[in-house]
């Protein structure tokens, strides 16, 4: 997936100028893709370039006039195109899970203070999915298929927190019960020892 997919698919919602499309990014996509504001400035450049959107500019007194974006039939066509396509399934790279592979040759200390505040990160993400389906969803049934989107995108969401902030906790837990058995000596005590 290209950040101009991701744009085009946020457009189909309603016209939105470039800071509501970055503010879009970050209470909704922005979940499951990652941009800065910057790039999707550049993007929706490219984009108008290509033709797949129009830019009306809308006049504002007492501020900046403003561009306000919407899909052209190109564009229209452009996501269908993309959206038939066979996904690709995400790899996954988190330095953390690395660290976990090496962790009879780490310092301990700094793991379980990263796996508390990823339990903690996760955690929030769990109930900011859960306020969005409960304001949202409150019935928990959807009307229209962009509906259905969105609430499946919600309780997979939802779902995702959950489940890393159990593993976390059992992180954490299973790292306490390594060290109190004393099988995994931390570099610091190996180096003194000069094991290291």
């Amino acid at each position: 997936m290209a950040l101009g997919d991701a744009i085009l698919a946020c457009l189909t919602e309603r016209p939105m100028t470039g800071y509501e499309l970055a503010k879009t990014f970050d209470s909704s996509v922005g979940f499951f893709w990652k941009t800065d504001h910057q790039q999707i400035y550049r993007e929706l450049s490219k984009l108008r370039d290509r033709g797949y959107i129009q830019g009306r500019e809308v006049v504002q007194s007492g501020k900046p006039n403003k561009l306000v974006y919407s899909l052209t039939d190109e564009g229209k066509a452009a996501l269908r195109h993309w959206a038939a396509r066979p996904s690709t399934a995400p790899s996954v790279k988190d330095d953390l899970l690395i660290r976990l592979h090496a962790l009879d040759s780490i310092d301990l200390e700094p793991m379980r203070t990263d796996l508390m505040a990823r339990l903690e990160h996760h955690r929030d993400r769990y109930e900011r999915y859960e306020r969005i389906l409960k304001k949202r969803f409150p019935d928990g049934t959807a009307s229209t298929a962009a509906d259905v989107g969105n609430l499946l995108l919600l309780r997979l969401g939802s779902r995702h927190e959950q489940m890393v902030s159990e593993f976390c906790g059992e992180a954490l837990e299973a790292l306490s019960a390594v060290t109190s058995r004393g099988t995994v000596v931390p570099l610091e005590e190996k180096k003194r020892d000069g094991k290291g």
